[in-house]
């Protein structure tokens, strides 16, 4: 006689979270809307400890040598939070992404088929540092009817404890079960977590690219992500100095630790000599490094060389790589090559150019004039995002409601069989559609 094995903790803690979402999937938008902001408001009480929690991260990681760009992503000030719960305040806003009829057809008379959105399942969400990102994958979650599996990274542990406590505590007076929302805290249940195929529908790594690349090459479960944030700007020959100057200024300094921030600027060569001076003035300023090629030396004096290893590097600091390219062509064929599909821009005043950049450039954001700071779930208008997919199928760039809900066919008869529409008498099918 042989006993059964018992199950793991998170193997109990996913069949919760299940068992919770199977709940959620069928809540009305009203109900999810209800704990919605249940979250922020049980956010905004907690929001003294929820900094204390991040100020007692940000001292243990500094202790521990915190790389400058993580720590920058780690830090959570009254702003920050202020606009985390914004945001979770807009998804509330937006429209229920579940139970949308995408087709709506007649097979024949009597026989009718629906094309339905439906909530994912589970998600399971593993980030560095960025404790924010609970809150805006969380609020998106609930809004798309999924249960969600939450691991932070040890840096921000604390600081997660303290959100998820508030959250879970918002949601106990709501329709949502407060186990749609779980937290882990250790290593060994990050590996656990990428096999539970049988509980988790899709994993979201929100991370550095070495982060992402494990998390991709250690699961079975789907994963939406990326692993690279290689941002350029590329200044055209008929770019408005100004302009490009702000632009640049803007996708390099905003947020360097930003995925995307850009780190490496591409010039024509026939406005390289004006514009480089000026760029360099603003950006040196602002106590960013540039590193330049050979012709950008021979320009802007006393600034690093720029080696091959420059194009494919993510610096997430205050550093810049500077090419001048001799064509549009050039510029186009320099990202292909070495951009990571995230977002790139161009500024110019030649609408041709730009229509050409825009219809050549290879990534999930293409831009016009504008910084590349701009990919962003929450600039988009998408409340917030789960992440940033630089893949080619959808969904792609920031990811909002729309990809954690997918879709199911349903069909009505009324004794229908397939052998009417076979054979040498078989019946057509009407295919009309009825939206």
């Amino acid at each position: 006689m042989t006993t059964l094995q018992a199950a793991s903790p998170l193997i109990v803690i996913a069949q919760k979270t299940r068992q919770a979402a199977s709940k959620l999937a069928v809540l009305s938008a009203e109900a999810k809307n209800h704990a919605i902001e249940a979250i922020a408001q049980a956010l905004e009480s907690a929001r003294d400890e929820i900094l204390q929690a991040n100020i007692a991260d940000c001292e243990a990681a500094t202790a521990d040598g915190i790389a400058k760009p993580l720590y920058k992503r780690l830090q959570l000030d009254e702003h920050k939070l202020r606009d985390a719960i914004a945001g979770v305040r807009d998804v509330g806003k937006l429209a229920d992404p579940v139970g949308k009829v995408q087709i709506h057809r007649e097979i024949d008379t009597g026989l009718i088929l629906k094309r339905i959105t439906c909530p994912l399942g589970v998600l399971g969400i593993i980030f560095e540092a960025r404790p924010e990102a609970a809150i805006q994958i969380v609020s998106l979650a609930i809004k798309s009817g999924n249960g969600v599996i939450l691991k932070g990274g040890k840096e921000a542990i604390r600081s997660c404890e303290a959100i998820v406590k508030a959250i879970k505590q918002g949601l106990s007076h709501t329709a949502v079960s407060p186990d749609a929302v779980q937290l882990l805290t250790t290593r060994e249940e990050t590996l656990e977590l990428l096999n539970l195929d049988k509980y988790v529908d899709l994993i979201i790594p929100r991370g550095s690219n070495s982060f992402v690349r494990f998390v991709q090459e250690n699961t079975r479960i789907p994963v939406l992500g990326h692993a690279d944030g290689i941002c350029h700007v590329y200044v055209d020959k008929a770019a408005d100095i100004a302009k490009a100057v702000s632009i640049a200024v803007d996708a390099k300094i905003q947020y360097p630790a930003a995925c995307n921030a850009i780190e490496t600027l591409l010039v024509h060569a026939s406005i390289a000599p004006e514009f480089l001076p000026k760029l360099a003035a603003a950006l040196q300023e602002n106590h960013v490094e540039l590193r330049g090629d050979e012709r950008t030396a021979k320009i802007l004096h006393h600034i690093n060389s720029a080696t091959a290893k420059d194009w494919e590097t993510e610096y997430s600091d205050l550093i810049l790589a500077i090419k001048i390219v001799d064509s549009l062509e050039e510029a186009i064929a320099h990202i292909n090559e070495y951009g990571s599909r995230h977002t790139e821009a161009i500024v110019t005043e030649d609408l041709a150019a730009a229509e050409t950049f825009i219809g050549l450039v290879n990534a999930a954001g293409v831009y016009h004039n504008c910084s590349t700071r701009f990919a962003d779930g929450f600039r988009y208008g998408f409340g917030a995002e789960v992440g940033i997919s630089t893949q080619q199928m959808p969904p792609r760039g920031p990811v909002g409601l729309e990809g954690l809900v997918t879709y199911k066919y349903q069909m009505t008869g009324d004794g229908h069989i397939v052998a009417t529409y076979t054979g040498a008498n078989a019946k057509s099918f009407t295919h009309q559609d009825l939206l």
